[in-house]
């Protein structure tokens, strides 16, 4: 049986998959889906978050063991997820079958324009001096994906989670803090494939096809859709993670 490990990104917790984990279910009946918290973030909001990547990592080890799942695991994160997979994988490839990274960037292998893109300071300059749960999410939700219509139902979800289980500004600055000094290794220490969104308007699709290129592996860029790729087109996530483990294609 596969165990699919989830990570999300900074400030976002496992309710922000949404309905993704379902798509996967439904491609591997027989797998486990475990969408784990990152300290800090969702039910877990009352934690601190680590002051590093690899504190995350270890963290996420010793909740998995308390589930009392055995690995292998195979790892599917998304943004500051994806270092946390990343730590994970080079600490203990013993434990990871594999990775998959959706939007990853990091700081070794990318410039800081391409990793926070310029033209994204405003909107989240805008997001920070935003007061209400509600105004907060649909900017999120405006930067985040590409969706041609928004969709309230998603933003109507996304203020609840907020609502429900805030993220306290110390450990949001604690999570970029990390993200920002963490390094990752120089080849891939797993079975790695890289994603990434053209329409990402967050994180330039350039870091996802550099870490590819210093790792020398599979990488697919969807045409259109944002940071949230699971929220814009999960199918297609599923489609090209099932091609890659049937085919073992570099590129696409």
């Amino acid at each position: 049986m596969t165990t699919w490990i989830l990570l999300r990104g900074l400030t976002r917790e496992k309710r922000h998959w949404g309905g993704f984990p379902g798509l996967l279910m439904k491609e591997w009946p027989e797998s486990r889906v475990i969408a784990l918290e990152l300290p800090g973030n969702g039910e877990l909001n009352g934690l601190a978050s680590p002051a590093s990547i690899a504190g995350m990592a270890s963290y996420c080890r010793l909740e998995v063991a308390r589930l009392g799942v055995p690995p292998p695991y195979s790892l599917l994160a998304i943004s500051m997820g994806a270092m946390v997979a990343t730590a994970w994988a080079g600490r203990h490839p013993e434990e990871i079958g594999a990775c998959v990274l959706i939007n990853a960037s990091f700081g070794a292998f990318s410039p800081p324009h391409h990793r926070l893109r310029p033209r994204s300071w405003p909107m989240l300059l805008r997001i920070v001096l935003t007061r209400t749960a509600e105004g907060r999410e649909r900017l999120i939700f405006a930067l985040t994906s590409q969706l041609a219509h928004p969709q309230p139902p998603v933003v109507e979800e996304w203020t609840a989670i907020r609502q429900s289980c805030p993220v306290s500004p110390r450990n949001a600055l604690r999570q970029m803090l990390a993200a920002a000094r963490f390094h990752a290794p120089p080849s891939a220490p797993v079975a790695t494939l890289v994603l990434a969104s053209a329409g990402d308007r967050l994180v330039d699709a350039r870091c996802s096809t550099e870490i590819a290129h210093r790792w020398n592996c599979a990488v697919a860029i969807h045409p259109s859709a944002g940071h949230d790729l699971p929220l814009d087109d999960g199918a297609w996530i599923v489609k090209k993670i099932r091609r890659w483990l049937a085919e073992g294609s570099k590129y696409d």
